[in-house]
């Protein structure tokens, strides 16, 4: 994390968000993934597949904006290209070559792993959050000390 010239908190650790895409990426195609095989296995056709699937990444990044998840609008539409990236090739491609067995185990084993870097992700966005508190208290308190000090120096050699 670092402070820019105008006073700007900027992350720089791998999880900060990128303007099109970023870690985060991943796991919306792994999510993608994940309702392609789920929908598969509870046998949607093909058409109200896509469609839940639009409206399920849609609706999710709206909840992002309702929950004031900072991103760039270019950042929004790329997590919903990106989650229908993973969708399309588990649904049309992956699921129907899969056994039920197997499907339903890639299916828990992408789960988990998605929830796993999803939790990851969420922790040190956590983590960002409570340091730039921290830098941002403290920030203020030099930007007050300098204010203070400019003061007492143009009191002590100007009059």
């Amino acid at each position: 994390m670092r402070i820019t010239r105008e006073g700007h908190i900027e992350r720089t650790d791998i999880w900060r968000e990128g303007k099109w895409v970023d870690l985060w990426s991943v796991v919306h195609f792994f999510s993608g993934v994940i309702i392609g095989l789920l929908l598969y296995l509870l046998h949607f056709g093909p058409t109200a597949s896509i469609a839940l699937t639009l409206i399920s990444l849609i609706a999710y990044e709206m909840w992002e904006m309702l929950v004031q998840i900072e991103e760039t609008p270019n950042n929004r539409f790329m997590d919903v290209v990106t989650g229908m990236a993973g969708y399309l090739p588990a649904f049309f491609l992956l699921a129907p070559q899969l056994s039920y067995t197997t499907l339903a185990t890639t299916l828990v084993l992408v789960l988990a792993g998605d929830s796993t870097l999803s939790f990851f992700g969420w922790r040190a966005s956590q983590k960002a959050a409570e340091l730039e508190k921290k830098l941002r208290a403290r920030y203020l308190l030099q930007r007050a000390w300098l204010a203070r000090h400019k003061t007492q120096l143009r009191d002590k050699y100007w009059r």
